[in-house]
């Protein structure tokens, strides 16, 4: 499958600051946390950063973190006052890391060496215990990228995701294999600005 977009589009893919959960190297999943102490600076900081760029609408995913860091981007930093909608996208969730959540990425990597390998040589095949495999997660999250790019084409999207699903989408916009599911984990507080490719299954 090829998805395009019917005319240049610009995605603002924005990964929201960090919870508790990333600072210490744990495994969030689809958990709703709210931004930790360095996630809150780290907010603001992208405030700062993407500041340049004008959008009418901010879509996020349905998590605290997220929401938080979208409500941000909405305001203007001098004034405070809301510029832009933010909307929810429920597809946007993260992936349900079923009985993986909570569990340092670290002690995944010394007590299963063979499943740590395989999220960094080929992802898609992971499953966790009880949760979605990333195959899913990707058809998932395929679907509400191409309706948003169609929607507002020839117009800057941006979206606030956290990782992993923040590194399926970027994967999915510039046509890049997924590689290295731990280091996704791990990811907060930045932006890519990207001219979508979109070369999918």
């Amino acid at each position: 499958m090829i998805l395009k977009s019917p005319a240049i589009t610009r995605v603002l893919l924005v990964r929201p600051g960090a919870t508790e959960f990333d600072d210490q190297g744990r495994i969030k999943g689809c958990m709703d946390m709210p931004l930790s102490e360095t996630g809150r600076r780290q907010a603001a900081s992208l405030v700062d950063q993407v500041a340049h760029f004008r959008c009418r609408t901010i879509y996020t995913a349905p998590c605290e973190s997220a929401r938080e860091t979208a409500d941000l981007l909405a305001r203007d930093p001098s004034s405070g006052q809301r510029v832009a909608k933010v909307k929810v996208i429920e597809a946007f969730r993260n992936l349900d890391h079923g009985l993986w959540h909570g569990k340092l990425i670290d002690e995944l990597r010394r007590n299963h060496p063979k499943l740590y390998r395989c999220g960094q040589e080929t992802p898609l095949d992971i499953c966790p215990p009880g949760g979605e495999s990333i195959s899913d997660a990707k058809s998932r999250v395929e679907k509400a990228v191409l309706k948003l790019l169609k929607k507002n084409s020839d117009d800057l999207v941006t979206i606030v995701i956290p990782d992993p699903m923040a590194w399926i989408v970027q994967t999915l916009l510039s046509g890049e294999a997924l590689a290295d599911l731990w280091k996704a984990e791990t990811d907060s507080g930045k932006w890519d600005l990207i001219e979508p490719v979109l070369s999918g299954r």
